[in-house]
């Protein structure tokens, strides 16, 4: 029993039942308050269980499982090492030369240790936790660290519930960042607020590994209470960062937080100032941002091994994971931008689970999880075979999906508005326009000059009108501006998935069809539709807290499909994936310049223009 590291008290350790090493959880009181005194009880392997890895390890006693002939990669000493893998209890008890109950020939094959997102949302992909989590597993993935802070915005503690229940019995490893900005900021309008008391409970939960992103970065060089009493709750875990573009005194006063890592780089000069500061970086290849070209080419260029960096996706949908890969992708293209093979994995397995502190985890080594990949060719990362803790993934099973709480289904609550709401004047005939950027979720300040003296807005083929609609608490706010960039022509296009408040989204060309894509996501309670010559195209339903569908993804993704594509019919950038793109435009945490339900927000100046 210790205080501040002294010991103050006396316990007893008593052998445990669980075959992982040096599990560490916290024990709080029943009234779920914060205790002046934290109990630490270290979980030891059994030591029966121990004695039998021993044998196995020793060649005295077979194991069950033996995959025979591998090449493995060795991840410690960036070798490839020809031998055999014995497994016991999904445990790998040893590498050499063994014999098992059950014995599968390799032939020569690569194995590698399963993969690890270091970052990600899983509201993001708009479908349930299972489904996705079992999608991306076929694609090599085999543990993900969620932050759940997409689902905690619009419901709280029962979002985050949702997510833990939700990737309770999947046949991977999905642990949880408690979301550490809920709201993003001050300035948002979302359905709920975390403080550090409401998040003490969690800290006993084995699956909870630390703090989420912390986003709202002047909260905490400023030395805001709020925000450092949920850093200090989270004192000796990890504490994910998103730090985009800050100055260099903001940068070390972040750093000097006790914050960890930062996905969101988007240039290697800023991350390298980061590593200089001891980030780790999560190199993120989503739907939306894809940063890995620029991080990896600045690794290749400077011939750095990927120390200090991991992989992450953040957001991707469904349909981009079956097309492309998961992790796996992310490593492909590395290798395709000149990084080593081997140093590729690494930023894929061992660099992640040493930053998150999963030590039986990232590696094919004696103690570490039977989470192994069976790869044809190591260039183009082919992989065969997914097990994980020992037993082969099957790719063809039945994917359940579970229930939830009918009140995550009832999340949309619009107060009444008219068309005349998304009227936008200026006094002088200058607008400040939100210009997006293909291929990335940052966006440019721009002006446009309608006229002298006043005027109201009038769309064009550059220019449309963008509004943000609240619809957690019926205030009626509704923020009107211009975007630039984006370029959809007769119709409306809208999203429930507003990042990271979740109010609904809509761009257009004219006023009626924007409020008529508007009512159609109220009638759904959430979703994608697009709207053409003032009727409804189609619309893909997201229920499930107006972010995830729970119809299944092979009917959704053939909605979707078809939306994405008349989108792009209507106008809409080629470099723009449509409904990502217009997620990201609400971001207040990503510069320069956003959209809120208060209107137009400078995200430099942090000021409403």
């Amino acid at each position: 029993v210790v205080k501040d590291g002294a010991g103050i008290g006396r316990a007893m350790l008593c052998p445990g039942k669980t075959s992982v090493i040096g599990t560490m959880q916290y024990l709080l009181p029943k009234d779920n308050i914060l205790p002046k005194y934290l109990f630490y009880v270290v979980k030891y392997m059994n030591l029966e269980k121990y004695q039998q890895y021993s044998r196995i390890a020793r060649g005295l006693e077979k194991a069950d499982l033996v995959l025979k002939d591998a090449r493995i990669v060795n991840v410690f000493t960036e070798e490839i090492i020809r031998g055999d893998i014995a497994i016991q209890d999904g445990i790998i008890a040893g590498i050499g030369s063994f014999h098992g109950k059950e014995e599968r020939d390799l032939a020569g094959r690569y194995v590698c240790p399963g993969f690890i997102d270091s970052h990600l949302h899983l509201e993001s992909t708009l479908v349930t936790p299972a489904e996705l989590v079992t999608v991306a597993s076929r694609h090599g993935t085999t543990t993900f660290i969620v932050d759940p802070h997409e689902s905690a915005n619009v419901s709280g503690l029962a979002g985050i519930d949702y997510i833990l229940d939700q990737t309770e019995d999947v046949k991977a490893n999905v642990y949880v960042m408690m979301p550490s900005c809920v709201p993003a900021t001050a300035i948002d309008d979302n359905g709920c607020t975390l403080t550090a008391e409401d998040m003490a409970p969690y800290l006993h939960n084995s699956r909870i590994l630390g703090l989420g992103e912390v986003m709202d970065s002047i909260s905490v060089v400023q030395g805001e209470k709020s925000m450092h009493d949920k850093l200090e709750l989270f004192e000796g875990r990890i504490r994910d960062g998103h730090a985009p573009f800050l100055v260099e005194g903001d940068l070390q006063a972040y750093a000097m937080a006790g914050i960890a890592t930062d996905h969101e780089c988007s240039f290697f000069d800023y991350a390298m100032r980061e590593r200089r500061n001891g980030l780790t970086i999560l190199v993120r290849e989503g739907s939306a941002a894809r940063n890995l070209e620029a991080l990896v080419g600045g690794l290749v260029q400077r011939h750095m091994n990927g120390d200090g960096f991991c992989f992450c996706t953040d957001d991707k949908h469904i349909e981009d994971i079956q097309r492309e890969g998961h992790i796996d992708h992310n490593v492909r293209k590395a290798i395709r931008l000149g990084m080593n093979p081997v140093s590729a994995i690494k930023m894929a397995t061992i660099n992640a689970a040493n930053c998150y502190g999963l030590k039986d985890k990232g590696a094919v080594a004696p103690g570490r999880q039977a989470d192994l990949l069976v790869l044809s060719d190591l260039v183009s990362v082919t992989i065969e075979d997914v097990y994980f803790k020992g037993q082969l993934v099957d790719k063809n099973a039945k994917i359940v999906i579970k229930p939830c709480a009918p009140e995550l289904k009832n999340t949309v609550h619009v107060a009444e508005f008219s068309r005349e709401a998304f009227q936008l004047e200026s006094a002088d005939g200058i607008f400040p326009v939100i210009l997006a950027e293909e291929g990335q979720i940052t966006t440019r300040k721009g002006t446009l000059n309608a006229g002298n003296g006043p005027c109201k807005f009038q769309s064009d083929d550059d220019y449309q009108k963008i509004a943000v609609v609240e619809r957690h608490k019926m205030t009626g706010k509704i923020g009107c501006g211009v975007i630039g960039g984006f370029g959809i022509r007769g119709g409306a296009i809208a999203s429930s998935v507003s990042h990271d408040s979740h109010n609904i989204i809509v761009i257009g060309d004219n006023d009626e069809d924007m409020e008529l894509a508007v009512r159609e996501l109220m009638r759904t309670q959430g979703g994608y539709t697009i709207v053409e010559n003032h009727k409804v195209f189609d619309t893909l339903a997201l229920p499930v807290m107006g972010l995830m569908s729970d119809n299944g993804f092979e009917k959704d993704n053939e909605t979707l499909g078809r939306m994405i594509h008349k989108a792009h019919e209507m106008g809409v950038k080629d470099g723009h994936d449509p409904f990502i793109t217009l997620s990201f435009m609400a971001l207040p945490v990503i510069p320069q310049i956003r959209i809120t339900p208060r209107g137009v927000f400078d995200v430099e100046a942090w000021k409403f223009l």
